[in-house]
C-alpha cells in the first residue's frame, strides 16, 4: 500500500496505509499503552487503554482499532488521555485483589506498570472485593479469576494462535469470565502461550508459580533443542542449594526469529537439568559389572586407551562412532575429524532422517532457493509435502497459520495422515505414504503417476495457477525423490525450499560431516586432499551408515 504522512505528538511519521495507529507509533518509538491489543491477533478494543486525542474527531479514539491516514494529527500525552486511562485503571482495580508481593506477575505486570505511570493510588469503587478459589485448569495453567481484567488475550492466542479454541468467554457484561470450554479443565497442547501473554497474573505456570521472582532470577538466552527450528529461549535461572535451578523457560523479550513462541517442548522441558537420577560425570564399568563414578580425565584415558589398542590391533575399519543431532556443528566437525585422523575409520554416521546431500546437491546450480523459517511468515503460497509441522516443527506451523490469518496465504499440503495443518489449508491432498513419490511425477505432468485420483487433479490444478511458492518437504522424501521435487518447483516463477529435519541440529551433523561417505561441505570422502589439514590420513573408502554398523 500507498504511504501516508501524519503527524503524532509534534514528530512527523510515515507508515503504510492501513497501519493501525498503535502499531505505527510503537515503531516510531512512541509507545501508546494497551492491555487488550496484541500484534498479530484479533482487535478487541476491550480495555480503553490506548485512548488518543485525533485532531477534528470530538471524543478520544482507541489507537488499536484506528488506522492512519493521510494528515491526521494526533495527541498520544495530555491530563486529559492521562485522567482517561487514569480512570480505566481505576475500574480496572476495583476487584483486582492487592496481592502484588505474592503474585507471580509481580516485576512484570502491565497493569502495575501502567498504575505507577498514571497514579491510580485512589479509587471511586468502594466495594467489597468478589474472591474467587484459585483454578488449577491443567497440569501447567492455574487461573486466578479476581485477577483476570478480560483483556481476551489468552482466548485469542489459543484459538487464532495455535488453533486450539480450548478457552472461552463465559456470560456477558460484568459477569463475563474466561472458561474452558471443556468446563473444568484445559483440553489443549499445554503449550502456555495464555499465560505469557497474559499482561497480569490471572494466569500462572504450574512449574514456577511462588517459587521465585523476576528479578532474582538470571535470564540467560539460548536456543532450544527440541526440534530441528532452533528457537530462542530465556531461561530463568536462580541459586539453588545444590548450585543452579532453572526455574521457568519462556521468550517474553521477543527477541529471536520466533518472536514470543514456544510450543510446549521450548517452554517446559527444561526438569531434567537437574533430577537427581541424572547422570552427570562418567561411570566405569567394574570388574564385578558394576559402574563406579570416576572422573573425566579417568574416563577419558581409559576410553583412549581401549581405542588405540582396538585400532592398532584390528585397525581402524573395525571401529564405528556414532555422533549426535544435539551437539554443536565444532563439535561435529572434530568429531568425525577425530574418527577419521586418529582412528582411521570412516565408519561415521548420525541419527539422520533428512536426506541433506541430496537435497544441497539438486539446489548447487540454484542460489538462494533455500527458504528460512521467515520465508513461511510472509510467502504468497506454501506447499507442504509430507511431515506434520504441528508436531514435528511447532514454529514452522504456527507461522503457516499466521500467515494464512492475517495475510490470507494458501496452503496445499499433501499428507497420509489428517494433519491438523488441513484445517488452514486451501487445498488438502490425502495420498498413501508409498506415493509421495508419485505426487511429485504427477504434479510435473506424469498423468499416469496417480492416474484416476480426482482428488490429485484438484489439487494440481489449484497449485499451477500460483507463480510463486515455498515448497516444505519432510523425511518421506529422500534421493531421485528429492530431484524430482526440486526440477518440479523450477517451473514456478519464484520458489524456495526448505528440507524438514527432524532434529534440533541434524543440519549441522550433516553439513560438518558426520557421514561415512562425504567429509565436511559434502565432500567426497575420495578428495580428501582437498582438506590440507587431513592429509593422507583419511581412508579414502566410504565407510559404514549406522544401520550397517
Amino acid at each position: 500500500m500507498a504511504d501516508v504522512t501524519f503527524t503524532v505528538d509534534g514528530k512527523q511519521i510515515t507508515a503504510p496505509k492501513g497501519t493501525l495507529l498503535i502499531e505505527a507509533c510503537r515503531k516510531a518509538g512512541i509507545e501508546i499503552p494497551a492491555f487488550c491489543y496484541y500484534p498479530g491477533l484479533s482487535l478487541q478494543g476491550a480495555c480503553r487503554m490506548c485512548v488518543v486525542r485525533i485532531e477534528k474527531i470530538g471524543k478520544l479514539q482507541t489507537a488499536c482499532t484506528t488506522p492512519v491516514a493521510d494528515g491526521m494529527v494526533v495527541t498520544t500525552e495530555s491530563p486529559e488521555i492521562g485522567q482517561a486511562r487514569k480512570a480505566t485503571i481505576e475500574l480496572l482495580l476495583g476487584n483486582h485483589p492487592l496481592d502484588c508481593p505474592v503474585c507471580d506477575a509481580g516485576g512484570e505486570c502491565e497493569l502495575q506498570d501502567m498504575t505507577f505511570k498514571y497514579g491510580a493510588h485512589q479509587s471511586q469503587f468502594v466495594e467489597i472485593k468478589n474472591h474467587r478459589e484459585e483454578q488449577q485448569w491443567s497440569p501447567v495453567v492455574y487461573f486466578d479469576r479476581p485477577r483476570c481484567i478480560l483483556c481476551y488475550r489468552c482466548v485469542r492466542v489459543c484459538g487464532e494462535g495455535m488453533d486450539v479454541w480450548a478457552l472461552g468467554i463465559q456470560n456477558r457484561g460484568s459477569s463475563a469470565v474466561i472458561a474452558p470450554n471443556k468446563q473444568d479443565h484445559l483440553e489443549c497442547e499445554e503449550c502456555g502461550m495464555c499465560i505469557d501473554i497474559c499482561p497480569v497474573g490471572a494466569l500462572t505456570s504450574g512449574p514456577y508459580r511462588y517459587k521465585t521472582r523476576p528479578w532474582e532470577m538470571n535470564h540467560v538466552s539460548t536456543v532450544c533443542t527440541h526440534c530441528g527450528d532452533g528457537c530462542k529461549t530465556t531461561l530463568g535461572v536462580r541459586r539453588a542449594d545444590d548450585g543452579m535451578e532453572i526455574v521457568r523457560g519462556d521468550n517474553r523479550d521477543k527477541s529471536g526469529f520466533n518472536n514470543d513462541f514456544l510450543c510446549v517442548k521450548g517452554r517446559y522441558s527444561f526438569d531434567f537439568a537437574n533430577r537427581e537420577d541424572r547422570i552427570n560425570q562418567p561411570l566405569l564399568k567394574q570388574p564385578d559389572g558394576q559402574f563406579k563414578p570416576v572422573s573425566w580425565n579417568e574416563a577419558l584415558d581409559f576410553a583412549g586407551k581401549k581405542l588405540r589398542e582396538i585400532r592398532d590391533s584390528q585397525g581402524g575399519k573395525s571401529i564405528g562412532v556414532i555422533g549426535s543431532t544435539h551437539i554443536t556443528n565444532e563439535e561435529a566437525y572434530l568429531l568425525q575429524k577425530f574418527a577419521r585422523t586418529i582412528l582411521g575409520t570412516n565408519n561415521i554416521d548420525h541419527h539422520r532422517t533428512a536426506d541433506y546431500p541430496t537435497f544441497l546437491a539438486a539446489l548447487k546450480a540454484k542460489n538462494q532457493k533455500e527458504a528460512s523459517i521467515r520465508d513461511f511468515a510472509d510467502a504468497k503460497a506454501i506447499l507442504v509435502l509430507g511431515n506434520d509441522p504441528t508436531e514435528q516443527h511447532p514454529l514452522l506451523a504456527w507461522q503457516i497459520r499466521n500467515n494464512v490469518r492475517n495475510n490470507q496465504a494458501r496452503l496445499y499440503a499433501a499428507n497420509h495422515q489428517d494433519i491438523k495443518l488441513r484445517r488452514q489449508a486451501t487445498s488438502f491432498l490425502k495420498i498413501q505414504q508409498e506415493n509421495y513419490g508419485a505426487l511429485v511425477a504427477y504434479l510435473a505432468g506424469n498423468d499416469k503417476a496417480l492416474e484416476g485420483n480426482a482428488a490429485a487433479a484438484g489439487f494440481r490444478d489449484a497449485l499451477r495457477k500460483e507463480e510463486s511458492v515455498v515448497i516444505a518437504f519432510g523425511s518421506e522424501y529422500r534421493g531421485k525423490d528429492i530431484e524430482a521435487l526440486v526440477a518440479f518447483g523450477a517451473g514456478f516463477q519464484n520458489v524456495k525450499f526448505a528440507c524438514l529435519g527432524d532434529y534440533a541440529n541434524s543440519r549441522g551433523a550433516s553439513d560438518m560431516g558426520l557421514l561415512p561417505d562425504l567429509l565436511p561441505g559434502y565432500v567426497q570422502v575420495g578428495n580428501a586432499a582437498q582438506f590440507g589439514e587431513y592429509g593422507d590420513a583419511v581412508p579414502t573408502e566410504p565407510g559404514l551408515d549406522m544401520v550397517q554398523m
